[in-house]
C-alpha cells in the first residue's frame, strides 16, 4: 500500500481505526505520543492528588526520600509534554530535606569531635558538612527557579507584577519556592559558597512575599520580609517595625492556624545571626505551641518539616554546650540541668 493510499483510507475510517493506525506508524518517531499522553497523566495526577496527599502526611523522611527518588522520573517527561514546574519545585524542595539533614548530622560529629581534641575528624566532618550544604543549596536554588517559571514571575523584572493563583495550593508552592530561596543563601554560604547562589534573590523574595496574605499563610509570608530584612537591613521600610518583632508576632500567628514554618524561620535567623537569647525564647515558643496547637492537617507536613528544623538547631545547641543532642523530654529548653538527675538519665535512654 503506498502512502497516499494510506493517508486516503484514514481519512475513510473510522476514528478509532485511525488513530491506532497512527500510533502504530508514529512508533518509529523521535516522540511516540503515548509518552505525552503518560507524561500529562502523570503530572496532572502528581499536582491535583499525589501533591496534596504528600503535604497532609507527618513524615518528612519519608517525603523527602519521595523526592529524590520521583523528581528524575517526573522531570524526564518534560522533552514530551509541558515541563512540570510546580511538581518540579516541590520535589526538589523535598529532597534538598535529605542532603540537608545529612549535612546537619556531619555538623554534630564535627562539633563532638572538636569538644573531644580530635582536630582531624572535626575537619573532616565540616568538610563533609559543607558538601552536603551545597548539595543542599543547589537544590534549594533550582526548587526556587522552578516556583517562580511555573507562576511566570520573573523576579530579575523589577515591573513584574504578582501572579494570579488559581488555588490555595499554587499560592502554597509560590510562597515556600520564596522561602527556599533565602535558604539556598544560606546554605550556599554555609558551603563557603560552592553554588555561589545569586544573593538578589533576598530582596525580591522581601518583594514577591507581598503577593500573599500574611494571616491566611500563618504569618510566613511577613517572616520572609522579616528575614529579608535582617539579612539585608537595607531593605527594610523607613520607620519599620523591628525584624524580630515581626518574626515573634508571626511565629504566635502560626502556632494559633497550626503551621509553625514561620517559628522555624524566627530559630533559623537567631541561630545564624548569633541572638542566643532570642534563640532559647523562640525554641521555647516553637515546642510550647505544639503542645497545644490544633495542627493544619492540610498543610501537616510543613509543620513537621519545621519542627524538624528546629530540632536539629537545639540539637546543635545542645551539642555544642553540653555534648550530646537534646534529651528525649527537653525539647523547648536550652539550660543543662545542675547534675544529672534520675529523670534526666532516663530521658537520655
Amino acid at each position: 500500500m503506498s502512502f497516499s493510499q494510506i493517508q486516503g483510507w484514514l481519512s475513510r475510517a473510522p476514528l478509532g481505526a485511525a488513530l491506532c493506525l497512527a500510533l502504530l506508524f508514529s512508533a518509529g518517531c523521535a516522540v511516540n505520543p503515548i509518552y505525552s499522553v503518560t507524561g500529562k497523566v502523570m503530572t496532572g495526577y502528581a499536582e491535583n492528588y499525589n501533591t496534596p496527599y504528600v503535604l497532609s502526611l507527618s513524615d518528612p523522611d519519608l517525603t523527602c526520600t519521595m523526592g529524590s527518588a520521583l523528581d528524575p522520573l517526573v522531570y524526564s517527561f518534560k522533552t514530551v509534554t509541558d515541563t512540570p514546574y510546580k511538581t518540579g519545585s516541590l520535589l526538589m524542595l523535598l529532597s534538598a530535606e535529605c542532603s540537608e539533614q545529612k549535612a546537619w548530622d556531619a555538623d554534630l560529629r564535627s562539633i563532638r569531635a572538636e569538644r573531644a581534641g580530635q582536630v582531624s575528624e572535626a575537619e573532616d566532618a565540616r568538610t563533609e558538612s559543607k558538601r552536603w550544604q551545597a548539595v543542599t543549596a543547589r537544590r534549594r536554588l533550582q526548587s526556587f527557579e522552578e516556583a517562580m517559571k511555573a507562576y511566570d514571575y520573573d523576579y530579575t523584572d523589577p515591573n513584574v507584577q504578582c501572579p494570579d493563583f488559581d488555588t490555595d495550593q499554587d499560592e502554597l508552592t509560590f510562597l515556600m519556592g520564596l522561602v527556599t530561596g533565602l535558604q539556598a543563601i544560606m546554605n550556599d554560604s554555609a558551603s563557603g559558597v560552592m553554588v555561589n547562589v545569586p544573593r538578589d534573590i533576598a530582596p525580591e523574595a522581601e518583594r514577591a512575599a507581598r503577593c500573599l496574605s500574611n494571616r491566611k499563610w500563618a504569618g510566613l509570608p511577613d517572616s520572609v520580609r522579616a528575614a529579608v530584612w535582617l539579612l539585608i537591613p537595607a531593605t527594610k521600610p523607613k520607620d519599620g517595625p523591628s525584624p524580630w518583632a515581626v518574626m515573634k508576632q508571626d511565629s504566635k500567628l502560626g502556632v494559633e492556624k497550626g503551621m509553625r514554618a514561620a517559628g522555624a524561620l524566627e530559630v533559623v535567623m537567631a541561630e545564624n545571626l548569633g541572638k542566643d537569647k532570642i534563640l532559647a525564647d523562640a525554641i521555647h515558643r516553637f515546642a510550647a505551641g505544639g503542645k497545644t496547637m490544633k495542627v493544619w492537617k492540610q498543610y501537616r507536613l510543613v509543620d513537621e518539616v519545621a519542627r524538624q528544623t528546629v530540632m536539629a538547631v537545639s540539637d546543635r545547641y545542645w551539642t555544642r554546650h553540653y555534648g550530646r543532642r537534646t534529651p528525649a523530654l527537653r525539647f523547648g529548653d536550652l539550660t543543662k540541668d545542675s547534675g544529672m538527675s534520675g529523670k534526666a538519665l532516663d530521658d537520655l535512654l
